[in-house]
């Protein structure tokens, strides 16, 4: 049973018409996990747990229950919120001896209310610091289309597990490129919503920027899912209001942007010319089929990372202030690094901050005068191997994830599709920005891209 064969909806509707069970379904990804070990995509599962809730999804089809449209689908959660009985490590070791959490997060939550099965817990960088997947609990995770090589950050985890076919669906968190980071390094589409869509809560409460929701192989399988999820809830007073229409239904409209903006280096800095060669290639196609490509050659605005640091840095910092020198010297190095350039910010500092994010909005608003979509190589330049840094024109590079954080920090909904591949064989992402609230076209521009570009490819795993 390999879940990349078919989409979330199919091995769902498969489980409803009991052409397969639940407890198979759970059975074939736990061997799939325990096969593909040598990932770490998996950091934590429980075999009695998973199966005694696909036995209870059977029973009830049995005897004629409604089980939800994700019945059966076995799913992998990002290792930064929580999942009743498992610990919530955050891939640090000041949590790694937490006791296992006794709720489950709202996305979480609202998976298993529509009949998705708990596989586990899926690796991330310490409290998803960076768009790299290692930490001190549980090492890095390697990206199946070349295991030394990074799955990108900080969903590695759940991507490398959706690549290499462990389970059909994971949840993710996108704070600064989290989702469409490793969907770009693991040659898939990712999708970051508009913040509010899908409630967050605990920590997440103070990182402003963070975006929760599913990560699956296909854009319409993350539509499919983004409606079971999407609605407000209580325990966050950011949430948005369910939208009207149904996000996966849009998709069948096929909608063709009629007009994108392509900027190969909006912050100003030079990207890799062989990403930006792969890129244009993907837009030449797009011309081909009839999209007006406007080309912008000089940037959109300064690399805004003093800002983002700032914001985001704030958000794990509370909990850290009272920590002694030895728990200090636990945390990630890097993360430890950019802790410490925030960690006595001023009122002033933030308000400067927010002046920056207003001014980069209105900076796209203008940009996207006219246009349907700004479109951005993913990443600046090519995966690093795990632990390592990008290379960016031959220079190893520390922030070659520079394309992705603006959009959280002026809140556009943004996704990255697959547009090709390196000479040395590793996907390049195509990163699709749209309007304000303008999920649907950035999901509908996603599907587009897919059908246009090629079809679904998978590495081959040993």
């Amino acid at each position: 049973m390999d879940f990349r064969e078919r989409s979330v909806q199919e091995w769902a509707a498969a489980v409803q018409s009991r052409e397969v069970s639940a407890r198979e379904m759970v059975e074939a990804s736990l061997a799939a996990i325990e096969a593909q070990a040598g990932l770490n995509a998996f950091v934590a599962t429980d075999l009695e747990r998973s199966l005694a809730t696909a036995d209870e999804i059977d029973a009830r089809l049995a005897s004629g229950d409604e089980v939800g449209p994700l019945a059966g689908v076995p799913f992998g959660v990002k290792d930064l919120e929580d999942a009743a009985g498992y610990v919530t490590t955050q891939g640090s070791l000041l949590h790694a001896d937490d006791p296992p959490a006794e709720a489950d997060s709202i996305l979480v939550e609202r998976l298993r209310a529509q009949g998705g099965v708990v596989m586990g817990k899926t690796n991330t960088p310490e409290f998803g610091w960076t768009g790299d997947t290692y930490n001190p609990v549980f090492g890095p995770t390697g990206n199946p289309w070349n295991p030394t090589r990074s799955p990108g950050g900080s969903s590695g985890g759940a991507a490398a597990a959706l690549t290499a076919g462990l389970v059909p669906l994971c949840t993710g968190s996108d704070a600064g490129g989290s989702i469409r980071i490793p969907a770009a390094a693991c040659g898939f589409s990712g999708f970051k919503a508009s913040l509010g869509r899908v409630p967050v809560e605990g920590p997440y409460r103070l990182w402003p920027l963070s975006v929760h929701g599913p990560m699956a192989l296909r854009v319409a399988d993350v539509a499919f899912v983004q409606d079971l999820v999407m609605g407000p809830s209580p325990r966050d007073i950011h949430a948005l209001p369910r939208p009207d229409r149904s996000w996966r239904e849009a998709l069948d409209a096929h909608w063709r942007p009629n007009r994108v903006v392509w900027c190969p280096a909006p912050d100003h800095n030079p990207s890799d010319a062989e990403v930006v060669s792969v890129c244009e290639a993907a837009l030449a196609q797009m011309e081909a089929s009839g999209v007006a490509v406007e080309v912008r050659e000089e940037g959109l605005f300064n690399d805004p990372i003093w800002e983002y640091v700032l914001l985001s840095a704030n958000a794990v910092s509370g909990e850290l202030v009272e920590l002694t020198e030895e728990q200090r010297e636990q945390i990630t190095p890097g993360l430890r690094h950019y802790l410490g350039l925030s960690a006595v910010p001023q009122v002033a500092d933030f308000n400067r901050a927010l002046e920056v994010f207003f001014d980069m909005s209105e900076t796209l608003n203008g940009v996207l005068a006219g246009a349907d979509l700004l479109i951005t190589p993913t990443v600046a330049g090519h995966f690093p191997e795990c632990g390592g840094q990008g290379l960016v024109n031959g220079e190893l590079v520390d922030n070659w994830i520079r394309h992705t954080y603006p959009y959280n920090l002026t809140r556009r909904p943004a996704g990255s599709v697959r547009a090709g591949f390196a000479a040395d064989g590793m996907p390049v992402g195509l990163q699709l920005v749209g309007h304000q609230l303008g999920d649907v076209r950035v999901l509908q521009a996603m599907a587009y891209c897919e059908q246009l570009f090629a079809p679904p490819m998978w590495p081959e795993l040993s």
